[in-house]
């Protein structure tokens, strides 16, 4: 007598193939039919590790089948994790990737990981404001950023990680259009708006990318999103709106082509999000990252005389804050927001991210002494309200990337 296997579906199905006479095993064996069946659901390196409970004695494998005569009783050993069914496909799918301590990676990272892209997006649009002061164009400062973007985070991945820099030859038009949509159109419009208009009204619109990313993901990929969801854009969004003051904003009387930039910049923000996503199921987020910077970069030192930007004598504090623009203003958030992504998907990526106008806030109170009015306080709590509901529910996306480009490595 031997034992079957036994799938775990979730925590209320089980299914369970073969039985406890030899016989009944064996036909399941040699069925064919049930064998292809099987096969076109979870392959074999899917399949879990089912521990023999057939002992002698007063084992729990004696007494399992002392009350259930007739039937095999088969449980995972401790530490194995169960293959679920895909929501969407009804398919059996593998687990997670795992951490380094071998447990499930939790979507609450990729929340982390757009905090911290925000919170260093809202120290560097002050810094940005400082220099433009200073008689840096916005050109200049798109040129210097990606360009030291993409120079930094080559020397990081040749020197950490080169397999990363590998991609396939037909993904190059995708790159290219990602790097010129996204990364190099991103930059010089939100970069325009600062100059034009106030810090905290460029960032009111950039962060319009929100609604845009949530109607993509209803009309174009035909996801659904829950009433949760749903109000937890409308309370980032809210709570955005208030938290930069823009009830005191009289946007109509500020200047236009700063407002259609800034609007440039929540379409150009949400094209980089969606498509991010969509080349994270294939490469590792950094991969994504590079060379997207790189067109841009090459974009912008054609469009622009080339390296013209580095020629100019700027102070050593200008220096410091240029390096700290495309360090901490650009290469990390950008690279945390594609991980938030990679984990979590764009939309919950996005609300997050609109925790930035209240880091701002909360650096200008403890450097520039500026006080946050009441609204703007409401402000705030919507926003972190926003990111606790959408964590009320933590459960692995099946169309996260991380998740996709593992299914595809253990096909």
């Amino acid at each position: 007598m031997r034992a079957g296997r036994l799938f775990t579906i979730d925590e209320s199905e089980k299914v369970e193939i073969g039985t406890a006479s030899s016989r009944g095993c064996a036909n399941f064996r040699n069925s064919a039919q049930r064998r292809s069946r099987i096969h076109e659901t979870v392959r074999p390196d899917e399949i879990l590790k089912i521990q023999n409970l057939y002992g002698g004695g007063k084992s729990p494998g004696s007494r399992r089948r002392a009350e259930f005569p007739g039937r095999c009783i088969r449980t995972a050993r401790p530490g194995e994790h169960e293959i679920k069914r895909n929501a969407e496909t009804g398919l059996l799918t593998k687990p997670p990737p795992l951490d380094m301590f071998g447990k499930p990676r939790s979507p609450r990272r990729g929340y982390l990981y757009a905090i911290l892209a925000a919170s260093l997006w809202g120290s560097s649009g002050p810094a940005a404001k400082f220099l433009f002061a200073g008689g840096i164009t916005p050109f200049q400062m798109v040129q210097l950023r990606v360009t030291l973007c993409t120079a930094m985070l080559f020397l990081w991945l040749i020197l950490r990680r080169p397999a990363l820099l590998r991609i396939s030859l037909k993904d190059i038009p995708y790159f290219l259009v990602l790097g010129t949509l996204g990364m190099s159109l991103l930059n010089i419009t939100y970069l325009y708006a600062i100059s034009r208009i106030n810090v905290a009204a460029a960032i009111l619109l950039e962060y319009m990318a929100t609604v845009f990313i949530a109607l993509h993901a209803v009309v174009i990929a035909r996801d659904r999103l829950s009433p949760l969801t749903l109000l937890a854009i409308a309370c980032a969004l809210g709570g955005c709106f208030l938290a930069v003051g823009a009830y005191n904003l009289n946007l109509l009387s500020m200047n236009m082509a700063g407002i259609l930039s800034g609007l440039g910049s929540a379409l150009s923000f949400g094209w980089w999000s969606v498509h991010g996503e969509y080349g994270m199921r294939r490469y590792n987020p950094w991969t994504v990252l590079f060379y997207a910077m790189l067109c841009a970069a090459a974009e912008w030192n054609m469009i622009h005389p080339p390296l013209e930007a580095f020629q100019h004598a700027y102070s050593p504090v200008q220096w410091f804050w240029l390096c700290y623009i495309g360090l901490a203003g650009a290469l990390l958030p950008y690279g945390f927001y594609l991980q938030g992504i990679n984990l979590i998907r764009s939309t919950r990526a996005a609300i997050t991210a609109t925790l930035e106008p209240i880091i701002a806030g909360i650096v200008a109170f403890v450097f520039l002494n500026e006080v946050m009015q009441p609204l703007q306080l409401l402000g705030g709590a919507l926003v972190i309200s926003a990111i606790v509901l959408l964590q009320t529910r933590q459960e692995h996306d099946a169309k996260a990337p991380e998740l996709i480009r593992a299914r595809k490595s253990s096909a």
